[in-house]
């Protein structure tokens, strides 16, 4: 028996349209993190191979990843690192050949917290954000830093509230007035649902 392909009235007038994003993973509270992992700071991760001499591809979250030579506590020698179509390519000491380059993937690269250069007044880094409790400024618990986006205009915070709703707040002294190493503060008028 054959089957005749439907003809376009006996489709349905309103077909299901297909999913163009997966849906959303629930999210499990961060768990704190070990002792060690705390003092450290990840400037960059390996996106995967590039050619067959050891090079990598690298997806930088610093402005120059070649100020820090010795990475992952001296695990990692970065020889070199140059611009890419899509990012950055590295070479490192320790990654021979296309294999281990490809065996790589995922590495994030990090050094320890006192590597870093220090701050001046009002200067953060991202890493010392990350995961802060949040409060407004008249005191109501809203949840925690969960990610900092620049979307060309400057740093956006991004807050998910204990029921797992997010909403994002510029850091800018009139949204976010006050932050140190325990909280930050948002303004109220940016906290309103």
């Amino acid at each position: 028996m054959t089957k005749t392909p439907p003809t376009p009235g006996d489709r349905p007038k309103n077909p299901p349209k297909a999913a163009t994003t997966p849906p959303r993973a629930a999210k499990a509270r961060p768990t704190p993190e070990p002792a060690a992992n705390r003092n450290r700071v990840v400037l960059a991760a390996i996106a995967g191979a590039h050619g067959l001499n050891g090079e990598v591809r690298l997806k930088l979250f610093t402005d120059d990843l070649s100020a820090y030579p010795a990475l992952n506590g001296g695990a990692l020698t970065l020889v070199s690192v140059r611009p890419a179509t899509n990012g950055m390519i590295g070479k490192f000491r320790e990654i021979p050949d296309r294999t281990k380059a490809e065996a790589m993937r995922g590495t994030e690269l990090w050094i320890g917290r006192d590597q870093l250069p220090p701050l001046a007044e009002g200067e953060y880094y991202h890493a010392d954000l990350l995961g802060l409790p949040v409060v407004s400024s008249e005191g109501e618990a809203l949840g925690q830093v969960v990610a900092i986006d620049d979307f060309g205009a400057g740093d956006v915070i991004e807050i998910e509230r204990p029921d797992g709703k997010r909403f994002m707040v510029p850091m800018q002294p009139h949204a976010v007035p006050e932050w140190d190493q325990d909280r930050l503060v948002v303004d109220a008028l940016f906290a309103a649902d």
